[in-house]
């Protein structure tokens, strides 16, 4: 019920837009012509260049209209670009406006709106009036006409011709709308290496944090954890010491308990240090994913199908995130999954890594719901990788992970 109300809002919205968005686009479009035009003519004077940077601010200005437009009633939600660049000394602001990619795509943007403008009104308004003027063709003819008139082959084509342009009239509107949403993505949107540099600042910021909480449960384990077990075994050396020179000659059974008891310490010590080392470096790496990736579903509690195209050894920053992607994944399939088994496939070519683990549970996984996926998909953007889900509810799943396989 409230994806179907979406989808009435959604078509509501188009309809609204065709109506409501020719004056926002007559204006741009006159504005855009305007510019180009006196633009043109002042461009052999002092005034061209000054005035032609002013115009592209307005135009941005016009295009953060439209963009607000386009997601309120198309559903078309288009990150804003960055602000231009404010360098210091007027002929340098000049120059980074004339400069400004966003700002030129945005006229471009009015230029091509004016058209689709008209004709989306046209398919909203117009065309459903003149299709009621044609089915009503035969009553018109009577209500003006002098005296009576037969039924003929024009009535009955007038009304056929408006049933069927009326019936076609949602069609054109709805394309009218799909053309208007790829304009805005394509030319409302920031530039390509804006968008490059935002998710770049943002995978960053996101490796950061996460280094930084990394580093500190680490340094929590050793403080609480390794820490506490090397005083415990110095504590207990010092008491063998005491017990090889007491005054009656060597306690001989009190040394062998404290000896056993500071061997335990020294394992728990090996298998604490173990554990907090495999989060920094997987040992298993050191042969290459090749050899790690069926080491690890080894010890995965269901039965994992492995299927591994490798031809070569990848950056080992590419391998760790492989790694420690399938190892979250399998876990997500034991914790959530409820499947009976799972597949591993994991294949290089064309410079891309790809890691894919399916299984036959019940479906219904996606980012944000308790799995842990919106953060490895986080994590893998801090490689510039991607992270898809395909979770029918039912199932089964398959999670993909791409990645490059160097840096």
């Amino acid at each position: 019920m409230a994806e179907r109300r979406r989808y009435l809002s959604v078509r509501g919205g188009e309809w609204a837009f065709a109506v409501v968005g020719l004056p926002p686009a007559l204006l741009g479009g006159a504005y855009a012509l305007a510019v180009l035009y006196a633009g043109t003519l002042l461009s052999l004077t002092v005034l061209g260049l000054p005035f032609v940077a002013a115009a592209l601010l307005g135009a941005r200005g016009l295009g953060a209209l439209h963009r607000r437009l386009a997601g309120r009633l198309l559903g078309e939600r288009v990150e804003a670009p960055a602000r231009p660049p404010r360098p210091a000394g007027a002929v340098a602001r000049v120059r980074a406006v004339l400069t400004d990619p966003v700002a030129w795509r945005a006229l471009l943007y009015l230029v091509l709106r004016l058209p689709l403008g008209v004709l989306g009104f046209a398919a909203a308004v117009l065309l459903p009036l003149g299709c009621g003027w044609l089915i009503g063709f035969p009553l018109w003819v009577r209500l003006v006409g002098p005296g009576p008139r037969p039924a003929g082959w024009l009535d009955a084509a007038s009304v056929t011709l408006g049933l069927i342009v009326l019936s076609a009239v949602p069609g054109a509107v709805r394309a009218l709308s799909g053309a208007n949403r790829r304009l805005v993505r394509l030319l409302l949107g920031p530039v390509r290496a804006q968008r490059r540099v935002r998710e770049l600042e943002t995978a960053r910021a996101t490796l950061l944090a996460q280094s930084t909480d990394h580093l500190r449960r680490l340094e929590r384990d050793l403080h609480d954890g390794t820490q506490a077990r090397l005083v415990a075994l110095a504590v207990t050396l010092s008491l063998a010491e005491d017990a090889l020179a007491p005054a009656a000659g060597p306690d001989l059974a009190r040394l062998r308990s404290l000896v056993d008891r500071a061997r335990d310490q020294t394992d728990d010590t090996i298998t604490e240090l173990r554990r907090l080392t495999r989060g920094i470096h997987p040992v298993a790496l050191d042969a290459g994913l090749g050899e790690a990736l069926p080491g690890l579903t080894a010890t995965a509690p269901l039965p994992v199908t492995v299927r591994l195209d490798l031809p070569q050894r990848l950056d080992p920053v590419v391998e760790r995130a492989v790694y420690f992607c399938a190892a979250e994944l399998l876990t997500n399939v034991a914790k959530h999954s409820g499947a009976d088994s799972a597949e591993l496939e994991a294949s290089a070519a064309g410079g891309r890594v790809r890691l894919i683990v399916r299984d036959d549970g019940r479906g219904g996984a996606a980012p944000g719901t308790g799995t842990g996926l919106t953060g490895l998909a986080e994590r893998l953007a801090a490689v510039d990788g991607v992270l898809r889900v395909d979770s029918p509810p039912g199932g089964p799943t398959a999670v993909t992970a791409e990645l490059p396989t160097h840096l």
